[in-house]
């Protein structure tokens, strides 16, 4: 079966996102940072960012809180998030990003820098960039950045 140049291209953008993200879960199994998964990352990411509760995490990555929960469940199990009591309410437990969970985002942001550069190297000089550029285009809801 012949696959339409959409399909092409979904499959090679996605086959480039696992290569990468192969390569920088490696090098964090590598440094003392196993069982790290893109998805957790970006779990870490959020909560970083702002999203210090089960359903705000949730609502920042559009899934379910109950997979927000299990994502908060590992990321702790691991040592990357801890939770403090809200000053404003008792009740409530805030999220925040431990020293190892900042260690391994810096791992991990290196790991994928490291990446870049190898293919940006194989490639004729600027066309890293050409495809970079063309992908922000392209990209729904991207700011640009």
């Amino acid at each position: 079966m012949e696959q339409s140049p959409g399909t092409q291209l979904a499959r090679l953008l996605l086959a480039g996102f696992d290569a990468m993200v192969n390569e920088a879960t490696a090098e964090l199994a590598r440094r003392g940072h196993p069982g790290v998964t893109a998805p957790l990352e970006f779990a870490l990411q959020a909560v970083d960012e702002g999203a210090d509760s089960a359903a705000e995490l949730g609502r920042r990555l559009g899934i379910s809180r109950q997979g927000a929960a299990k994502a908060i469940a590992s990321l702790t199990q691991l040592g990357y998030l801890g939770s403090a009591p809200d000053p404003a309410d008792a009740r409530r437990k805030r999220l925040h990003v431990t020293a190892r969970g900042y260690e391994m985002t810096a791992i991990g942001r290196d790991a994928f820098d490291a990446a870049r550069r190898r293919w940006a190297a194989s490639l004729e000089p600027g066309r890293a960039e050409q495809v970079e550029d063309a992908l922000r285009r392209l990209a729904p809801g991207n700011t640009g950045a």
